[in-house]
């Protein structure tokens, strides 16, 4: 049962910023402050990322956790109420999500997601981001999270099943 009456939630609700939001603008000021330049939403790319820097080929969304269903995160709850309303909005942001950056990486672009529970720690952040600006990826060192691709067999990740 929510604890906020239908127009309080609604207001609550409402206050939900698309753009220009607390962590965006904390990933574009310290891309800042490492000197890169940028441009904010392009509407003519796929998805409107967040930030485009268009010197490195690279686009950057900043993603809520609750939002976008950062796997494995903690901020990724699913509410107790109305969860027929809730789990087909979530699984529809996803695939949007998914289908705007394959589309952005079949036209050249690097793609790089900032989820904002990495905000906890800017300085690992910046790090990433570094590397995934000047020198394309996501900005992970290449065994720091072994998931699958969808081609490749489980038994690569030493699970022994295929």
């Amino acid at each position: 049962m929510d604890t906020f009456s239908k127009s309080e939630r609604s207001e609550i609700m409402r206050r939900v910023r698309s753009k220009d939001t607390s962590p965006e603008r904390k990933v574009r000021s310290l891309l800042h402050r490492l000197g890169f330049r940028f441009r904010l939403h392009k509407k003519d790319l796929p998805g409107a990322p967040d930030i485009v820097l268009p010197k490195y080929d690279t686009v950057v969304f900043v993603h809520g956790c609750f939002w976008h269903r950062h796997p494995g995160c903690s901020r990724a709850t699913t509410p107790a109420t109305r969860r027929e309303y809730w789990l087909p909005k979530f699984e529809r942001t996803v695939q949007r999500d998914a289908a705007n950056q394959a589309e952005l990486r079949r036209l050249g672009w690097n793609v790089v997601i900032v989820w904002e529970c990495e905000l906890r720690d800017m300085e690992e952040l910046e790090r990433r981001l570094e590397n995934a600006v000047r020198h394309g990826g996501d900005g992970y060192e290449q065994d720091e999270f072994p998931i699958p691709m969808a081609a490749e067999a489980r038994a690569v990740y030493g699970d022994g099943e295929n």
